[in-house]
């Protein structure tokens, strides 16, 4: 059931963007105030902001990620930073290279 969830979740462009970006955040995000941008993860607001859409469907696209669990949030003061859950993706990709 895993892999289907992760798939409805990654049949989405933005939210295969945001994976992609958050692969390498130095190289796609400018400096955060509040938290490094690898180790604590990338600030919603920079995500939203890049993304070119408001925060409520930042939130949205956050949440299918993060409810199959292909991002992992952190909240720092007032602020949710996502990181992707890398040990999640080689699992779904060593479970999907089995299954297909």
């Amino acid at each position: 059931m895993y892999i289907v969830d992760a798939l409805k979740a990654l049949g989405n462009d933005r939210r295969l963007l945001i994976l992609e970006w958050l692969k390498d955040p130095r190289a796609h995000f400018r400096e955060q105030v509040d938290g490094d941008l690898v180790d604590d993860g990338v600030c919603a607001v920079l995500i939203a902001e890049k993304l070119g859409v408001t925060q409520p469907t930042l939130s949205e696209h956050m949440r299918i990620l993060a409810q199959a669990e292909l991002v992992t949030p952190k909240r720092i003061k007032q602020w949710t930073f996502y990181r992707r859950n890398e040990s999640r993706i080689a699992a779904l990709k060593a479970a999907f290279s089995r299954e297909v």
